[in-house]
């Protein structure tokens, strides 16, 4: 009797992480300012529902992003922080996350000049700088770091991006000894053709493993640019639970990919992910009364 192998459909992979952004990039552009228990709420019925790795906030000033702030009080609330990470636009904020004893931070790099300099007041070439002393402080400190590339497609300023241009500048921060790079649909403007185009690029001289990806849904291929990186080895995403956020930058472009949404295709494709489908729904309708928004996903 031929024996029975159960396998996904790329033979290539039997599990997939999921970084779950909603408590900072879902909530960082939306009407609604939540307290810290409420982060603190959110972000606990997220793990219960099984999710492992998230993104909790940023250190940015709390005049601009109002949402953000209170975050070194929530991490303290949070207590043991091996899961977490937080996002940091400069030293400033990188000092702020030694003091509050941050295990792993993100950086944001807009491949764009037009687009960099609205994000965090500095050039292309003046944030390569500066996050390259980062990283080296960060190595220093035993911190985990990770780069997002962001506009890594398209630009709301400057229009398609040359993925060589993506390519030469990830390089550039990878040799630097970064933790992991995410790639960045910031608009939601890629399709799966240049993902699978870019990703080749990066993927000649670099392991999958250093890579991670990032999807907006503006055009409705989130889950099929999912779905192409992982033909490229990609086995770590980013999702926002009830997919919540957008760029501010941006006007029209929608949140980020849903979270219950990537679990659900991932379950289908027998790709392991460790959480809870019903208790991750659970925690959409949580955050749907806390930010009064109806969230309209695809799963139910």
């Amino acid at each position: 009797m031929q024996k029975m192998v159960r396998e996904n459909e790329f033979n290539i992979m039997t599990s997939v992480l999921i970084n779950e952004v909603g408590p900072r990039d879902g909530l960082q552009n939306i009407e609604a300012v939540l307290s810290i228990s409420e982060r603190f709420e959110l972000i606990r019925s997220l793990e219960k529902s099984g999710i492992k790795s998230l993104e909790i906030g940023s250190f940015v000033n709390p005049k601009i992003v109002p949402a953000m702030s209170g975050t070194d009080d929530l991490l303290k609330r949070l207590g043991d922080q091996s899961n977490y990470s937080v996002l940091i636009p400069n030293t400033k904020g990188f000092d702020i996350a030694v003091d509050n004893n941050v295990k792993e931070i993100c950086l944001v790099l807009c491949v764009t000049d037009s687009m960099n300099r609205r994000n965090i007041n500095k050039s292309v070439s003046e944030s390569i700088l500066e996050f390259k002393e980062i990283i080296n402080k960060s190595k220093i400190k035993g911190i985990r770091t990770k780069c997002y590339i962001s506009v890594a497609f398209h630009c709301p300023y400057e229009g398609k991006v040359d993925p060589l241009y993506v390519k030469d500048l990830t390089n550039k921060i990878i040799s630097f000894g970064i933790d992991e790079i995410v790639i960045a649909d910031t608009i939601g403007k890629a399709n799966p053709m240049e993902v699978k185009l870019l990703f080749k690029e990066l993927l000649r001289h670099n392991s999958a493993n250093l890579f991670s990806a990032h999807f907006h849904d503006t055009k409705a291929l989130g889950l099929a640019n999912v779905f192409a990186s992982l033909d490229q080895g990609i086995k770590k995403f980013d999702a926002c639970i009830g997919g919540l956020g957008g760029c501010p930058f941006a006007p029209g472009s929608s949140g980020n990919l849903p979270t219950e949404d990537l679990v659900s295709l991932l379950h289908m494709m027998n790709l392991d992910t460790g959480i809870d489908l019903d208790a991750l729904i659970q925690t959409r309708e949580i955050v749907s009364n806390m930010t009064s928004i109806d969230l309209k996903a695809r799963v139910v």
